[in-house]
C-alpha cells in the first residue's frame, strides 16, 4: 500500500511538474510549498513514519494503560452495584423485621387492651353486683320499716277509729258505748270496705 502511495505521489509529482510552468505563471507554486507535488512522496513518507511510530508508542505503552484503567473502573462499578444490592437487600430485610416487629407490638397492645377492659370489666361487675346487693338490703329494711310503720299507722288507725266511733255514738245518743261493742263495729265496717 505504501508502494501504491508513493507511485501515486510520484506520478503526481512528474504531473504537477509539467503542468508546474503554468502554474509558475500564475504563481500558485510560489505561495503554498505544501502544494508542491514534487515534495509529496517525502511529506507522505515522514507521515507515515509519524503515523507508524505513534501508534506503536499508543499501542504499546498508553493504550493499555488505558484498557487497564477502564477494566478497573468497570470492576469498580461492578463492585458498587453488588454492594448496592447487598445493602438493599440487607435494607429490605431490616423493613420486613420492623414491619413485623410492629405487628407484634400492635396485637401485644390489643392483648394487654382486651385483658385490661376484661378486668375493668369484672371489677365493674363486682361492683354493681355488690351495689345492688347493698340495694336490695336497704330496699328490705326499708319495706320492712314502712311494713312496721303501717301496722303501726292500722293499729292506731283502727284505736282512732274507735274512740272516734265511741265519741259520736255518745255524742248522737248521749250515752256512752261500750269499748267491745265500738270495736267489733269498726271491725264490721272495716271487713265490708
Amino acid at each position: 500500500m505504501l508502494a501504491t502511495l508513493f507511485a501515486a505521489a510520484s506520478s503526481a509529482a512528474g504531473h504537477a511538474a509539467s503542468h508546474g510552468e503554468h502554474g509558475a505563471d500564475h504563481g500558485d507554486a510560489a505561495g503554498l510549498p505544501q502544494l508542491d507535488f514534487s515534495t509529496w512522496p517525502g511529506q507522505i513518507f515522514w507521515l507515515a513514519i509519524a503515523f507508524g511510530v505513534l501508534y506503536l508508542v499508543l499501542s504499546r505503552s498508553l493504550l493499555p494503560r488505558v484498557g487497564g484503567v477502564i477494566e478497573d473502573r468497570r470492576d469498580k462499578i461492578e463492585d458498587d452495584l453488588d454492594e448496592a444490592a447487598r445493602l438493599r437487600r440487607q435494607a429490605e430485610q431490616a423493613e420486613q423485621a420492623y414491619e413485623q416487629a410492629l405487628a407484634d407490638a400492635r396485637a401485644r397492645a390489643h392483648a394487654i387492651a382486651a385483658e385490661a377492659r376484661e378486668r375493668l370489666n369484672a371489677e365493674i361487675a363486682a361492683e354493681t353486683d355488690a351495689a345492688e346487693a347493698a340495694f336490695a338490703e336497704k330496699a328490705a329494711e326499708a319495706e320492712t320499716r314502712i311494713r312496721a310503720a303501717a301496722d303501726a299507722a292500722m293499729a292506731n288507725v283502727a284505736q282512732v277509729a274507735n274512740e272516734a266511733a265511741a265519741a259520736i255514738v255518745e255524742k248522737l245518743s248521749g250515752s256512752a258505748p261500750s269499748a267491745g261493742d265500738v270495736s267489733s263495729a269498726v271491725e264490721r265496717a272495716e271487713r265490708s270496705s
